[in-house]
């Protein structure tokens, strides 16, 4: 019999997009699925949304704990061999888990975990092009997180196709993170996993949204402090798979790759950075600043030009999201 896949999707006042990401689950080719929508307390139309989809989706309501704690409570209702976490503003492309599945090979390991790529978008998705970076092969737990922590590579959570048996080897996701979560739990995995199985040409289209996801950072005290336990974490698993020079080396990077975070604004998370360095043989430079930007530093200093640097594009996007939403607009309007 062929393998049941859990489709999870956490979702917090999304009325304007969840029915998107239910839609993107209900037409999977693989035939054996489910799909469970976890209502994390909203206030808006969310759940009324999700009842029209009737008995295709399993609509699981509770208060308002936040998205670890949703996709914890949706894995508790799952019945799957394979679990498939989607964001509820996310999209799966068609072929996304019978391609995942069918890569496996007889004898594979339940552990194998299996990933594809990840398309940005803002609304429409045939304007979406598709990642390609270090991380779009078959790697082993190390070199999968050692390329991800030192040159700065991101994975999008939908992703990863997982089973029921890295699952419960890898626990819960952890309800202390605010930021990065997704980032930690896996890692978490992948320290668990005999590898990754890669499989391109299909995937998810992650909508960036701007700063009202929980992907931006901005100023939060709490996202900052999350992120630095996140990081704290990643290194542990990293160390605990390999504990060699070139691993301490990946690992001092990833910190440095993150300090700008922290340097100016958190001072005391900072030097918690710098202590985590010196424990592993090395130390945090100065952050630096990309070259279009540095000029402004000589003469108006390094906070504004660090604002300069996060705040212009972060400007261009919004205006490039503006426009794809009058184009969509404007595509979608009746006639």
């Amino acid at each position: 019999m062929q393998p049941l896949v859990s489709i999870v999707i956490p979702a917090y006042n999304v009325e304007r997009t969840v029915g998107e990401a239910i839609q993107s689950a209900i037409g999977q080719t693989w035939p054996r699925k489910e799909i469970i929508v976890v209502d994390d307390g909203s206030t808006d139309r969310t759940a009324e949304i999700v009842d029209r989809f009737g008995p295709a989706v399993t609509l699981v309501s509770s208060r308002n704990r936040g998205l670890s704690a949703a996709v914890n409570l949706g894995v508790q209702h799952c019945r799957g061999d394979y679990i498939q976490e989607l964001d509820a503003d996310d999209l799966l492309t068609p072929d996304k888990i019978e391609r995942q599945l069918s890569a496996l090979r007889p004898g594979d390991s339940k552990r194998v975990l299996l990933s594809s790529q990840w398309a940005r978008f803002y609304f429409r998705t045939r304007k979406a092009r598709f990642e390609d970076n270090a991380l779009c092969q078959d790697l082993s737990p190390v070199d999968w997180l050692l390329r991800k922590m030192r040159d700065n590579l991101y994975m999008q959570n939908a992703t990863w196709l997982v089973s029921r048996e890295l699952v419960e080897a890898a626990g819960p996701w952890d309800t202390r993170l605010h930021y990065d979560q997704d980032g930690e739990y896996f890692a978490r995995v992948l320290s668990c996993s005999a590898g990754t199985r890669f499989v391109p040409g299909t995937g998810v289209f992650y909508r960036a949204s701007g700063p009202g996801s929980t992907s931006y950072i901005g100023n939060s005290d709490e996202k900052k402090e999350s992120l630095l336990l996140s990081m704290r974490l990643h290194i542990k698993y990293l160390l605990r798979l390999e504990d060699s020079e070139r691993v301490r080396r990946a690992c001092i990077t990833y910190l440095q790759n993150w300090y700008e975070t922290f340097y100016l604004e958190r001072s005391d998370l900072a030097a918690q950075a710098q202590n985590v360095a010196t424990e592993l043989g090395g130390s945090i430079e100065e952050p630096r600043l990309r070259r279009k930007f540095a000029w402004l530093k000589p003469l108006f200093g390094w906070g504004t030009a660090r604002w300069a640097q996060v705040t212009l594009p972060r400007m261009k996007a919004s205006l490039l999201r503006s426009i794809d939403k009058t184009m969509y607009t404007l595509e979608h309007s009746p006639n």
